[in-house]
């Protein structure tokens, strides 16, 4: 297991806007972060909003000129919108695809129609993890929510039984599984390998979703015993198409990316010559804008095509999927500039002089920092860039495995305890129809044992790799 050691270095070559002390620096990242949670909580003003007048507030307080605070937030807003902006419109568009052409209800509707009442929650795992592979935790709820108050109110299922495995296949494949923001961000922040990543994220996203699915399910449905609201059963997506893709051809689409990403970090470990020929067209192959758009242009034929959809009809599909992400694409910049502001303020320096005598595991340090924001902000995304960039030069000395195992660290500490703070929160609140008492009963218990699972498998894993 990686520790924290006197010789590590900082990574990060960026001279810092202030000179403040370490005391100044905490009280300016905590001045930060209030701000943040208090304009989103107490004035419901947007996280994008928020996160420009907390990045200022922290550099403020810690004294740094202003014209220097804004070009920090600026770069980094655009270098982070630059290296995911194009990825998350891709993934809008994939998720779109999947559902509009009816291939997400097909996945639901055959797996489904192979479980016992029995198997049903571990059904409803499965589904919310294939599913929630390319799109993102909201879209994914939406598209979900249809099946999961169906089926419990056709099988005479607790809403809770069926409804928390799916929502524990979706946030575990939100917090831990490229190609969502998140981890994406995370990995290029501390130089992690997509694919290592991508394959270790996989090893612990299946425990994780196992323990806070199904097997959570059981408690979840005693301490809230409550039947699908009936006026919140929306209609399906592809009632009204008269055909849709098939089962085998809607998985292999959107498990397509995966499989690419995977082959890339196949190939990088057996060849291990970055000047070989194939590792090299692996490389283009398998980086995630190539992964990504493959599967979107294929998308429009094997599902857009497949539903009977026209030219005409794929194209208003792809450009009706790129509204919505723009105040995903704004949080996720914003989240990059208040982290570059963190970064460019001194704060990951303090963290690395402060935590030079303590005989604490990197990893751990990793999780309690996006624990930390999480909490304060409600931000899963934004937990997960603020904490990459703060252990960032951390990972300057870290094998591969272990690089990739700092991104899975800080993915499960960006699921934390989910509270009032947090959109998700709200949404699943609204489409289950439970008070807030219930809520945290449920979901908020739901996401933090995936936070504790993520954060053990990572530390086992640490110990073999």
């Amino acid at each position: 297991m990686t520790h924290l050691s006197v010789e590590m270095l900082a990574a990060d070559a960026a001279e810092p806007i202030t000179t403040a002390g370490h005391a100044q620096l905490g009280i300016a990242v905590l001045a930060g972060i209030a701000v943040i949670v208090l304009l989103i909580t107490k004035f419901k003003l947007h996280a994008f909003l928020a996160l420009i007048i907390g990045s200022l507030v922290l550099g403020a307080v810690a004294g740094a000129p202003l014209d220097k605070t804004i070009t920090s937030f600026s770069a980094g807003l655009g270098t982070t919108v630059a290296g995911t902006g194009v990825l998350i419109a891709l993934g809008a568009v994939l998720g779109r695809l999947l559902a509009d052409s009816g291939g997400a209800d097909q996945i639901v509707d055959t797996i489904l129609a192979k479980a016992s009442r029995k198997a049903m929650p571990w059904a409803m795992v499965l589904i919310a993890g294939i599913v929630g592979l390319p799109i993102f935790f909201e879209v994914g709820i939406v598209l979900l929510i249809p099946v999961v108050l169906l089926v419990a109110k056709r099988g005479n299922f607790s809403l809770m039984r069926i409804g928390i495995p799916a929502l524990a296949g979706l946030s575990v494949m939100h917090g831990l599984i490229p190609p969502h923001p998140g981890p994406l961000v995370a990995i290029d922040a501390v130089g992690a390998n997509l694919g290592v990543t991508l394959a270790l994220g996989v090893v612990v996203a299946i425990p994780t979703m196992i323990i806070a699915g199904p097997v959570f399910s059981r408690y979840a449905a005693r301490w809230v015993d409550i039947q699908p609201p009936e006026n919140l059963v929306p209609e399906r997506t592809s009632d009204d198409l008269e055909k849709r893709p098939g089962f085998g051809i809607t998985v292999a689409t959107v498990l397509l990316p995966v499989v690419m990403m995977l082959a890339k970090a196949l190939v990088d470990i057996v060849a291990d010559n970055p000047e070989h020929t194939v590792q090299r067209v692996f490389d283009v192959v398998g980086s995630p804008l190539i992964a990504l758009l493959t599967a979107v242009l294929v998308a429009m034929f094997t599902l857009g095509r497949a539903a009977g959809f026209t030219r005409g009809r794929i194209a208003a599909t792809v450009e009706k999927s790129l509204g919505p992400i723009a105040g995903v694409l704004l949080i996720v910049g914003a989240g990059g500039g208040f982290k570059q502001t963190l970064v460019d303020a001194g704060v990951g320096q303090m963290i690395l002089d402060i935590s030079k005598g303590w005989n604490i595991s990197t990893l751990l340090l990793a999780w309690l920092i996006a624990v930390t924001i999480r909490l304060a902000t409600g931000s899963a995304t934004v937990a997960t860039i603020s904490a990459a960039g703060l252990v960032a030069p951390l990972a300057a000395e870290m094998s591969t495995p272990h690089a990739a195992l700092l991104v899975l660290a800080i993915g499960s500490g960006s699921l934390f305890f989910s509270h009032v703070n947090d959109a998700g929160f709200w949404l699943v609140k609204e489409y289950f129809g439970m008070n807030v008492g219930q809520t945290l009963k449920t979901w908020s218990v739901m996401e933090t044992l995936i936070s504790v699972v993520g954060i053990v498998c990572v530390l086992l894993l640490s110990l073999v790799l």
